[in-house]
C-alpha cells in the first residue's frame, strides 16, 4: 500500500477516534438538556417528547453516526445563550480571531527565528547569553501578566493611553491597527519567548555539521550560512512547530486575549460558552479543534517531501 494512502487512512482512523471520544464526553455523557428546555415541573409526556426531538431515545451508534453527519455538514445546533446557529456564530467569529492572532503569531515566529540565528552565530558569547536568559525569563511569566502589563502601559490614562482597552469596531486598516496592536504585541512577545530557545537549538545542531564548517572555511558570511545553508535544513522541525502551534493559539491564546480585551472572536465565544454552560457551542469548538489538529498533521505529512526530497511518501510499504 502506498505510504500516502496509509497516512490518509491513519488520519481517518484518528479522526474517528477523536470524534468518538468527544461524542462520548460532550454528547452521550453530557448534560441532559431536556430538563432545561422543558422548564419547571414538566410532566413525563413533555419530557419524552423533548427527548425524542433531541434524539436521546436513539441507540448509541445511531446517535454517534448522527453526530458525525452533523459535524461533516456543519450542522452544529443552536447556541443556548442567544439562539443563533453555532455554525453562523463560528463563521462570524473565526475571521475576527484570525485578524487578531495571525499577524502576531507570524511576526512572533519570524522574530524568534531571526533572534535564534543571532544567538546561534554568537554561541556562548554575550548576545547568546542575553537572548537565552531573556527567553527563559519570558517563558516563566504568565501570558495573562504580559497582557495586563501591556494593557496598563498602552491603554490606560496612567500609562501612554494610545489604544482602546476593550472592544472591536473594525471597518478599515487604521481601525484594525488601533484595536489589534496591543493584543498582537502581547502575542508577539509570548511567541518569541516560547520559540527562541527551540529555534536556537535547531540552528546550533545544524551549525555543527561538516558542510557548515566547510562553508565557513571558504569564507561564507553569516547571512549566507544561516539563510542559504542552515535554515533550509531545519525547515521540517520549524514547520512542525509552526503548524502544531496554530490550534493552541487559536483556542487557548484567543481565549485569554479576546476575553480580556472584549474582542468578539472564537476565544470570547468559548469563554462565554464556558461561563453560561452553552453545551452546543462547547461541543462544536472542542470537536472542531481536535479535527483541526488531525488535519494539520495530515497536511504536514504531504508537505514534508517538498522540503526534504529524502522523504518519499510514494514509497511502498515493506
Amino acid at each position: 500500500m502506498p505510504m500516502y494512502l496509509r497516512k490518509t487512512l491513519h488520519s481517518l482512523s484518528l479522526l474517528l477516534g477523536v470524534t468518538f471520544i468527544s461524542f462520548l464526553l460532550m454528547v452521550y455523557f453530557g448534560p441532559d438538556r431536556s430538563y432545561a428546555i422543558a422548564g419547571k415541573n414538566p410532566d413525563t409526556a413533555q419530557l419524552e417528547e423533548i427527548r425524542q426531538q433531541l434524539g436521546y431515545d436513539q441507540a448509541f451508534l445511531s446517535r454517534y453516526f448522527t453526530h458525525i453527519k452533523d459535524l461533516a455538514s456543519l450542522n452544529l445546533g443552536q447556541s443556548e445563550s442567544n439562539g443563533k446557529p453555532v455554525s453562523q456564530l463560528l463563521a462570524e467569529t473565526i475571521p475576527v480571531s484570525l485578524l487578531v492572532l495571525l499577524p502576531g503569531f507570524l511576526v512572533g515566529n519570524l522574530l524568534a527565528l531571526l533572534l535564534a540565528m543571532v544567538a546561534a552565530w554568537y554561541r556562548h558569547s554575550w548576545p547568546d547569553r542575553l537572548l537565552t536568559n531573556l527567553s527563559l525569563a519570558g517563558v516563566s511569566i504568565s501570558f495573562l501578566i504580559i497582557i495586563i502589563l501591556l494593557s496598563t502601559w498602552l491603554c490606560t490614562p496612567q500609562g501612554l493611553n494610545l489604544f482602546p482597552s476593550r472592544g472591536w469596531r473594525v471597518d478599515s486598516l487604521a481601525s484594525w491597527f488601533t484595536y489589534a496592536t496591543v493584543p498582537s504585541l502581547a502575542l508577539i512577545i509570548v511567541t518569541v519567548f516560547f520559540n527562541l530557545r527551540f529555534y536556537r537549538a535547531l540552528l546550533l545542531d545544524e551549525m555543527q555539521q561538516d558542510y557548515i564548517r566547510t562553508a565557513r572555511a571558504y569564507g561564507a558570511g553569516p547571512f549566507s550560512i544561516m539563510f542559504k545553508e542552515a535554515l533550509p535544513n531545519t525547515l521540517i522541525p520549524f514547520l512542525t512547530r509552526l503548524l502544531f502551534s496554530l490550534p493552541a493559539i487559536l483556542v487557548s491564546g484567543s481565549l485569554l486575549l479576546e476575553s480580556y480585551f472584549g474582542i468578539p472572536g472564537v476565544g470570547k465565544v468559548s469563554f462565554d460558552a464556558i461561563f453560561n454552560a452553552d453545551q452546543p457551542v462547547l461541543n462544536a469548538i472542542v470537536s472542531l479543534s481536535a479535527i483541526l489538529v488531525i488535519v494539520i498533521a495530515w497536511l504536514a505529512d504531504f508537505i514534508y517531501p517538498y522540503l526534504d526530497p529524502r522523504i518519499n511518501l510514494q514509497a511502498e510499504s515493506p
